[in-house]
């Protein structure tokens, strides 16, 4: 299935029922007086986040939604029938936008959670709602309401638990085929991530979702590359996980490009708990990785990690760390505060 997370549609509420006139016509009845019935409601649009999808790609197909009128009023006082609802089925995590894309309507981040697009049309009433003391034949009868018409944005962010960070080829699709069952595109040359991918990642028992997005640039939060398009999809993560290239030749020039950009794009991403890791330690030597690792430290990165997605070297300490902040609790954890923690007969983790 394609991954789509931006889609423009256009909705239409139904427009009411026009009221009707008519009179009672019966033999024998000498004064049968008015008996046209209201006009039906027009139908509503509504939105519905739904689990199993996490992609708007059925919004590529059809654009347009419009909803059923309600049927007109008819004699002998009958009501016309309301139009039909319509339900766009959205994937939780969905921002609803105005047209200038800018403005939230509606955030759906529960599977269950809906909201109201366009409000169908009142039905017109028909002659019998106009009989009075005075006017006892009325002629006139109420046109329906009309259904509101608007063009819609819908921006998909996804839901996970953490999202992974990092410059193109700093080894973030290799960590999640490893750690999960996801299988994302992975090569040797930058930009193999064209779209987010979502895994689920297993440690000690316990499952917890990471999203990996496409690798940002230097400049990114200025339009450049592909990253910064899909930095929405973590900020809704609990935690980030810098992945930081040992092999690269600059790893503390490329820890400061990353924070910077999302220190730019803004959204509260810089203030989220977030792991630095050292990546691809298999190709260094013991002496390399101190040295690296007390670079990046010195440089303001914090408490750095290091680990091989291809050996499984540190890998269970980070996915430890990550089930920590995300508050995951794991079978064979003591205490049931939701923070987890290693226990002592954990064994090693294999990719």
């Amino acid at each position: 299935m394609k991954f789509l997370d931006l889609a423009r549609v256009h909705i239409r509420s139904g427009s009411g029922g026009n009221g009707c006139v008519s009179f009672r016509r019966e033999k024998f009845v000498e004064y049968g007086g008015p008996n046209g019935g209201d006009g039906g409601r027009g139908g509503d649009v509504w939105a519905v986040a739904v689990d199993g999808l996490n992609t708007l790609i059925d919004f590529r197909y059809q654009q347009h939604f419009f909803a059923r009128n309600g049927q007109a009023g008819m004699g002998r006082a009958m009501t016309g029938k309301d139009g039909d609802d319509i339900v766009l089925r959205v994937p939780a995590g969905t921002e609803i936008l105005d047209e200038d894309e800018e403005t939230v309507i509606a955030d759906l981040t529960r599977p269950g959670d809906r909201v109201l697009l366009a409000r169908g049309g009142n039905g017109g009433w028909g002659n019998l709602h106009f009989k009075t003391s005075t006017n006892q034949a009325p002629r006139h009868a109420n046109a329906g309401q009309p259904g509101v018409e608007r063009t819609l944005w819908l921006r998909l962010k996804l839901i996970a638990d953490v999202g992974l960070l990092g410059l193109p080829n700093a080894g973030k699709s290799t960590f999640l085929a490893a750690t999960s069952n996801a299988r994302p595109k992975i090569a040797d040359y930058p930009f193999t991530t064209l779209v987010p991918n979502l895994g689920v990642v297993t440690s000690d028992g316990a499952e917890f979702v990471v999203a990996d997005i496409p690798g940002l640039i230097a400049g990114a939060s200025e339009g450049k590359g592909l990253g910064d398009v899909f930095l929405g999809h973590v900020e809704r993560s609990a935690a980030l996980l810098h992945l930081v290239d040992g092999t690269s030749g600059d790893p503390v020039g490329d820890w400061r490009t990353i924070v910077k950009e999302i220190g730019n794009y803004g959204a509260g991403l810089a203030a989220k708990p977030r792991i630095t890791v050292l990546t691809k330690i298999d190709t260094l030597d013991a002496e390399e990785r101190a040295f690296l690792v007390e670079e990046l430290e010195a440089g303001g990165a914090g408490e750095v990690k290091t680990m091989s997605s291809v050996s499984g070297e540190g890998v269970p300490d980070v996915l430890r760390a990550l089930r920590k902040i995300v508050g995951v609790k794991a079978p064979g954890d003591a205490e049931a505060t939701g923070t987890a923690g290693a226990t002592e007969d954990e064994g090693p983790w294999e990719p």
